[in-house]
């Protein structure tokens, strides 16, 4: 085959983290860019997960990594590729590279580059590897002494990078070390098996971060040594924090578990990580479909992009109050093991309480901007009686208060209909007998059903638990 660029027909795409932590949010947005060029354009997108460092490497991870894909809902086709399964392969190629004499096996001793680097440092230059035995004849080796394969990289010219991103950009040859493609130890190296795989793989679009554009001019050397189609590039910027600092762990959360943990829906983190970096006008609100429709690497800016959590809870909040209840109602089951007294939330969910969450969750949406809000605003249901009082709530029935729905109580044993705006009026109507204002009655009343001074619509609050729940926790703080 020829060195061209590949292009023609649908796009096969891939995603390959590496598996030493968690799903990054760097990572996913990755992952959702390529998973949308393949979406909106018929290709396929594969996942790929690049194992060849054993020392890091953890099982948790793996799996935390493919979580993380799955509730983000982003699919892949067939199974997962582990490299470090494919080693015999790159291997193989490495071999290919020696006898066409594109590789040589190198023998230089620690001391040998130790010196190497020191001179480079002396000269104020990069340090680029050209060692002797790049033409020095294999049968000059020393017998039973280690050695590396080394790639024999053009020494003039330029590699070039013809980027849909970051565009054409031009690495000199001369600064391109002959690197080591195979280690001492036999194991392939990462830029040998990254570009076997994804020659094996059909990869025709490589996109990932702009942190691999260096790399991007050491594979090129290989594809041209084997006489490979080069994949279309495009390396997206990296994710800043909100003071333009590297994204990093004091910016907060980095993984997708803990986002997930936060109470934020699939949906709307999608929404924003797609607007990292790339845009549709003015375009705020971006359907998955519409994603799929508008998505194009054309639109990818270089600069780095700045991840603002506010902004992130606002369009989550956007997308609560948007969302089905029912399918809020699971996703609010699904992060209890994550939330304070979540266990125990968990073990009184009988069937009526999940119905009354379900009718509570209007009321609830309005003022949550996460799932855990959500909880938060709807701890009430949860709570035994005698409800426990925080110091607020407590404030508030005070004894004049506690005197008042002693009062109120036979006004809404008559309420006829246990609805909201029935129990509006009955309160109100007794607020006006009493001489005081609807506060005055509405928030002890708020103190006495939820414990807090702080809740969903009190009367929304009444409907949701029903009129026998309603009537007894009031009794329990008047008597």
């Amino acid at each position: 085959m020829s060195d061209k660029t590949r292009s023609a027909g649908a796009p096969i795409v891939r995603f390959a983290p590496s598996p030493t932590g968690f799903l990054h949010i760097g990572g996913a947005r990755t992952a959702l860019f390529n998973w949308l060029y393949a979406k909106g354009r018929g290709g396929t997108f594969l996942l790929r997960i690049e194992d060849t460092d054993r020392e890091r490497y953890s099982e948790e991870a793996v799996a935390a990594i493919i979580d993380g894909l799955k509730w983000l809902e982003l699919d892949w086709q067939g199974e997962p590729v582990s490299q470090y399964a494919q080693a015999h392969r790159h291997r193989a190629v490495a071999d290919e590279l020696l006898k066409s004499g594109h590789a040589y096996r190198c023998y230089l001793t620690p001391a040998e580059l130790d010196e190497m680097r020191k001179t480079a440092e002396a000269e104020k230059r990069p340090l680029a590897i050209r060692s002797p035995w790049r033409d020095r004849d294999p049968k000059e080796a020393p017998a039973g002494v280690p050695f590396v394969i080394r790639l024999k990289t053009l020494a003039e010219g330029e590699a070039i990078i013809d980027d849909k991103v970051q565009g054409r950009v031009a690495f000199p040859n001369k600064d391109i070390d002959d690197f080591i493609i195979v280690r001492s130890d036999g194991n392939p190296t990462y830029n040998l098996a990254v570009v076997v795989d994804d020659h094996d793989m059909g990869i025709t679009h490589i996109i990932r971060g702009v942190d691999h554009l260096t790399n991007a001019a050491r594979q090129l050397q290989i594809y041209k040594a084997m006489g490979w189609d080069v994949p279309v590039f495009a390396h997206v910027p990296l994710i800043h924090g909100p003071d333009g600092a590297k994204l990093s762990k004091r910016h907060g959360a980095l993984g997708i578990e803990a986002y997930r943990e936060m109470g934020f829906l699939p949906v709307a983190l999608r929404n924003y990580l797609v607007r990292l970096g790339w845009s549709h006008g003015n375009e705020e609100i971006i359907s998955t479909g519409q994603m799929i429709d508008w998505f194009d690497l054309d639109a990818i800016g270089r600069s780095p992009a700045r991840f603002d959590f506010a902004k992130l809870e606002d369009l989550n909040g956007q997308y609560i109050r948007s969302a089905d209840d029912l399918e809020l109602l699971q996703r609010m089951e699904d992060i209890l093991p994550y939330v304070e007294n979540g266990a125990t939330i968990l073990r009184r969910l009988d069937a009526d309480t999940r119905a009354k969450l379900l009718a509570a969750i209007p009321s609830l949406r309005e003022r949550a901007k996460t799932l855990k809000q959500l909880l938060e605003g709807a701890r009430y249901l949860f709570a035994e009686r005698p409800v426990e009082l925080d110091d607020k709530a407590a404030k508030l029935l005070d004894p004049d208060a506690r005197k008042r729905l002693s009062a109120l109580l036979p006004k809404l044993e008559a309420v006829s209909s246990w609805e909201a705006t029935y129990l509006e009026d009955a309160v109100r109507a007794f607020a006006e007998t009493e001489g005081a204002k609807l506060g005055k009655v509405a928030q002890p009343l708020r103190a006495a059903l939820t414990g807090r001074s702080v809740s969903p619509p009190v009367f929304d609050v009444m409907a949701v638990l029903g009129r026998q729940e309603s009537l007894a926790r009031i009794r329990d703080q008047v008597h």
